[in-house]
């Protein structure tokens, strides 16, 4: 079956817009499957920057259909902003959809997030405040208000839905965080002119998608955040509330695993993070700071700073083996072209011990020591090559290293953030 996943091997942020919109150039149809807008993928044309926040990555090519799939929280008034952005700059867009089965960040679950954020004080999790985990909550608690329920002549159901919810969030906000209550005839307005406007997007998106699949359609699945921010298999509980695994990323697009034919893992040369959590090879030093401003590490979505560390092979070996990456990306190699040297964390040392995988421990991972691999820079502009053969031989080695490292071949390497900076290694990547 001709299905791409293409998700993050690191924290996030390792540019899996600017590989999904490579290769959906060829594609027929592009799904996001999870995460909400605290996600933000950015694409580099010659038209200029796009900032995709919920909407896949493959909207910028007319050919292509796009879907929000059912395991997105969607926030409407977000998305509709999105949609709006785009149809201002008169760009050439495909079609999109949205599933009816996801789930939708209601005006309450901002507040919850913020609140919470603010009742933990310095033990925050540095949430982007987007309600996303609290929608998340309803959803797994099974009291989810779904993209289904906000369509015109769903209004009594909805109601019903609310005059539930609404009296424990608004005994939250009063006795637990000393806010004002919600209004539920305000929210029952606002939604309702919701789903007016998203009515004409709206589908059952698993039908359309296996249709699709029967009738030979090649498929994309573009899954927000990385692996380490998995649910079960990240830095928990400094953590996404879904899964940007291979797996979620089936179950949430409405895809079967023996439907994959492709699963690519996107690295950045180096790793960053954003907010709180392990993160064993971050660079506080000058180092850091040179790489955060090169490469503009500040978060499309929320515009925050970036945590900047040194490759870390043994979560990308352990992101790799989870996925069951076929190939991989290495995005943003030319960010290191100043480094007289670079450096891969290729095991972890904890006391006496070395381990060769991320411990779920909290307070053992927070006290791994790295174990450094150096090798030496190139120092050398990496942005106009056109070919694996252009890079400087210490380029090649070290992409060579990361290689071997995760176990995985690297197939295509990004040397900028435009469409034409990106150096396809092997043939099979084009396909």
């Amino acid at each position: 079956m001709p299905v791409t996943i293409v998700l993050g091997g690191q924290w996030g942020d390792e540019g899996k817009g600017k590989i999904t919109d490579a290769l959906a150039a060829t594609a027929d149809i592009v799904i996001r499957p999870n995460g909400s807008t605290n996600a933000g993928h950015t694409v580099v044309t010659d038209e200029g920057i796009y900032k995709l926040h919920v909407i896949p990555s493959g909207i910028l090519y007319p050919h292509c259909t796009c879907i929000i799939g059912a395991g997105v929280a969607v926030s409407p008034p977000d998305l509709l902003r999105e949609i709006a952005a785009l149809r201002e700059r008169h760009a050439r867009l495909g079609q999109l959809y949205l599933s009816d089965r996801a789930h939708v960040i209601m005006p309450y679950h901002p507040l919850l997030d913020l609140y919470e954020e603010q009742r933990r004080g310095a033990a925050g999790i540095g949430t982007t405040l987007r309600g996303n985990g609290p929608a998340f909550t309803d959803k797994v608690a099974r009291r989810g208000i779904r993209v289904a329920d906000l369509l015109p002549g769903s209004e009594a159901l909805l109601r019903q839905k609310l005059e539930i919810l609404l009296p424990e969030k608004n005994t939250l906000f009063v006795h637990l965080y000393h806010q004002q209550p919600l209004d539920l005839d305000e929210l029952l307005n606002e939604a309702r002119t919701w789903g007016e406007a998203l009515a004409p997007f709206v589908i059952a998106a698993e039908v359309f998608v296996q249709d699709a699949l029967a009738a030979g359609k090649h498929v994309i699945v573009e899954a927000a955040q990385g692996t380490m921010l998995d649910l079960d298999y990240g830095t928990y509980p400094y953590v996404t509330s879904s899964s940007p695994t291979a797996a979620g990323a089936c179950q949430g697009a409405g895809i079967a695993p023996t439907q994959v034919e492709r699963v690519v893992g996107v690295f950045k040369a180096y790793t960053t993070r954003v907010g709180a959590g392990p993160f064993p090879t971050e660079l506080t030093d000058e180092t850091g700071q040179l790489l955060r401003e090169r490469g503009r590490e500040y978060g499309t979505t929320t515009g925050r700073p970036r945590r900047v560390g040194w490759f870390d092979a043994v979560a990308a070996r352990y992101t790799a083996r989870l996925n069951g990456m076929t190939e991989a990306a290495l995005t943003k190699l030319d960010m290191l072209d100043p480094l007289p040297e670079i450096r891969v964390c290729v095991g972890y040392r904890l006391g006496d011990r070395e381990l060769t995988a991320p411990p779920a421990q909290l307070d053992q991972y927070m006290a791994v020591e790295p174990v450094y691999e150096i090798l030496p820079g190139w120092q050398t502009d990496t942005s106009h090559a056109a070919s694996f053969a252009d890079l400087p031989p210490a380029a090649q080695r070290y992409v060579e290293r990361i290689e071997e490292l995760i176990g995985v071949p690297i197939t295509m390497i990004g040397i900028g953030p435009a469409r034409r900076q990106l150096v396809w290694r092997h043939a099979s990547a084009l396909a």
